[in-house]
């Protein structure tokens, strides 16, 4: 019989709201909207010698810290094909088609993707979880899967595994 591992973080300080827009459909821009979003996140792996997958107090500390960064700020996609974003020091300014929006650069977050879905949401949180993991820990777990909840219950999923 074999055994596998996990342990799961979801608390309820592991929240963050933001500021955005996704685009669908190839040419259609919702209007600027915000979520109360939800992070969790799960961890498999093998027990090490404290007998535990990895340290529920760095994972907990780890991601909190990464999601505070997101807290209370516009969430904006860097590498979407028709959204442009351009910052300086003081403002970011994002068009899209006839649309412009200007924003204090304080309360901007640029994001390295396409598209401010939840689903990208959680791979973006995801790969700089397990990165911050490793630098703390030593260690870089071979398997996480992390979720982000925009809606109570409509949420993206991204699962990173090393094949």
């Amino acid at each position: 019989m074999s055994e596998r591992y996990h342990v799961r973080i979801s608390k309820d300080f592991l929240v963050f709201s933001a500021g955005h827009f996704i685009t669908f459909d190839g040419d259609t821009c919702e209007r600027l909207h915000g979520h109360n979003y939800r992070v969790a996140a799960e961890v498999h792996g093998e027990l090490d010698e404290n007998h535990y997958v990895i340290d529920f107090i760095a994972l907990r500390d780890t991601l909190k810290q990464l999601v505070d960064e997101l807290d209370h700020r516009m969430l904006l996609p860097t590498e979407h094909p028709k959204i442009r974003v351009t910052a300086d020091e003081t403002s970011v300014e994002a068009t899209f088609e006839d649309r412009r929006w200007v924003f204090p650069r304080e309360d901007c977050v640029l994001l390295p993707v396409p598209n401010t879905t939840t689903e990208l949401l959680a791979r973006y949180l995801g790969k700089r979880l397990l990165d911050a993991l490793e630098v703390r820990t030593g260690t870089r777990p071979s398997h996480l899967r992390l979720e982000v909840d925009e809606n109570f219950g409509q949420l993206g999923v991204c699962e990173l595994l090393d094949e």
